[in-house]
């Protein structure tokens, strides 16, 4: 339990950091930073989620963008 009170990702869904990510840096964006096709190619939530939980690679870099981009952001304010 400790190890999780300092956890940015505790808590959040999966759609809920892909939504952050596309309100905070949009499709375009998230596609130079992490250049897979869902992101590059008619991009939407449903289909990055279906192949973000396919992909385990693909889905921590999500996160640590996450947590560099969103997290930080949000902790600043």
């Amino acid at each position: 339990m400790e190890e999780q009170l300092n956890n940015p990702l505790h808590g959040k869904t999966l759609e809920s950091i892909l939504n952050e990510l596309v309100e905070q840096l949009g499709w375009e964006r998230m596609g130079d930073l992490v250049p897979i096709n869902c992101f590059l190619k008619d991009p939407s939530v449903k289909s990055s989620l279906k192949f973000l939980r396919k992909t385990p690679w693909a889905r921590a870099k999500v996160e640590k963008l996450y947590i560099e981009r969103v997290y930080q952001f949000l902790k600043k304010k």
